[in-house]
């Protein structure tokens, strides 16, 4: 088992305090797995292994008919003694009402709670209701690249292919652990996104028309890292001969959210100090997802280093923006408390450095100010720009 020190030193922080730790991210991104080194690293710091309790709620691994009420017991029953246990709870969502088993057994027992789920269904409002102030909430994504690095350690291909191949096959565990060619990652994918249409959107929310939801999904992934509305995408779908109403775009961008295959994108006025309500960007958990759906071409790669950037900026725990200063635009505004730093990508450098560079020296304050590239020539510093190739950037310890 690979380690995942990112993951596994946020779980150490909040050891032993009194809340729900709940672990959420799209499917196949390694939830289970950190569980099972969370398990391990328990057991190493001397935690008796009948004092851990490991509980899949998988649909292939339990009684669809199981209440929260039979939740509850079942776990309390192996709970023998009043010392302290460790429950690990992977996948809870399947279980309705999950949320009361668990406020139950935090407050009636001496445990320590991790939870894992593949949809925002562990957000929902139940959990207002019976957890307020009492979890935490840690968002799992695919490998980044320093995770990607780690993975391919026995890899005899160098750190530029690797990076290369991080771009065109993505981050999800699975795909990395394995020697796969493009056609086979991208099969590999595509089999993830359709159990997560199928589990998490279509039988949840009862879709009929699969073929245009589908339809909707393509347009979205066609145009990640670009602005667009729902009624764009009504529009589009009337231009092919296609009906769909604004309230249905929206509720299927709302499923895709909860999915964690899409992730919103707010737009920053840096004059006003504001965050604007229109001309969001959607980008995807994994840039693969792109790819297994559409086919890879090189066209489709600076929009992809854009989603590579934005999902390193959250995996640090940045807010992260589009940056509106009058009318330019930057990529990326990242807030963390009161840090910032703000971000251009671009996959070559020189036809493009004018625009890139001119619309960072127009935001006038001291954060820092960066240029991502694939250009391996480019790096250096113009007029206090930073100017990194993708791979450093996403390396480096901090900006």
């Amino acid at each position: 088992m690979i380690i995942r020190p990112h993951y596994m030193d946020i779980l150490k922080t909040y050891r032993d305090v009194p809340i729900v730790k709940i672990l959420a991210g799209i499917r196949r991104c390694g939830k289970s797995t950190i569980l099972e080194m969370l398990r391990d690293d328990l057991q190493n710091c001397g935690v008796p292994a009948d004092h851990i309790l490991f509980m899949r709620y998988t649909s292939e691994e339990f009684d669809d008919g199981m209440t929260d009420k039979n939740m509850y017991q079942d776990i309390k029953e192996q709970m023998t003694d009043s010392k302290r246990y460790y429950l690990l709870l992977d996948e809870v969502q399947e279980i309705d009402r999950w949320e009361k088993a668990v406020n139950s057994l935090l407050e009636n027992t001496h445990a320590d709670i991790y939870v894992t789920g593949s949809n925002s269904k562990l957000m929902s409002s139940e959990i207002s209701t019976y957890l307020t102030g009492r979890y935490v909430s840690i968002p799992v994504f695919p490998l980044s690249f320093a995770e990607y690095l780690d993975f391919k350690k026995q890899s005899k291909f160098s750190a530029k292919e690797l990076l290369n191949q991080y771009i065109r096959m993505g981050g999800f565990p699975i795909v990395a652990l394995g020697s796969f060619d493009e056609r086979t990652a991208y099969q590999i994918v595509e089999g993830i996104y359709h159990s997560v249409v199928t589990n998490d959107i279509t039988k949840r929310h009862n879709i009929t028309n699969f073929d245009l939801f589908n339809r909707v999904v393509r347009y979205i992934v066609e145009n990640v890292g670009k602005t667009f509305s729902a009624n764009a995408i009504v529009k589009f779908l009337k231009s092919e001969g296609r009906s769909l109403s604004v309230e249905s775009v929206y509720n299927y961008l709302e499923w895709l959210e909860k999915a964690f295959v899409i992730y919103r994108c707010k737009r920053y006025d840096l004059q006003g100090k504001s965050v604007l309500k229109t001309q969001e960007k959607f980008y995807l958990a994994d840039a693969s997802l792109k790819y297994c759906l559409l086919g890879f071409h090189p066209k489709s790669i600076a929009a992809m280093l854009e989603n590579i950037v934005y999902f390193e900026l959250l995996r640090r725990g940045y807010q992260v923006y589009i940056g509106k200063n009058e009318t330019k635009e930057i990529d990326f505004v990242a807030v963390q408390r009161d840090e910032r730093i703000y971000v251009q990508v671009c996959r070559s450098l020189p036809e493009e450095s004018d625009r890139e560079i001119a619309n960072l020296l127009a935001v006038k304050d001291h954060y820092p100010k960066y240029v991502v590239t694939l250009d391996e020539l480019a790096a250096g510093n113009v007029n206090g720009i930073k100017i990194v190739h993708l791979a450093d950037f996403l390396l480096r310890s901090e900006y």
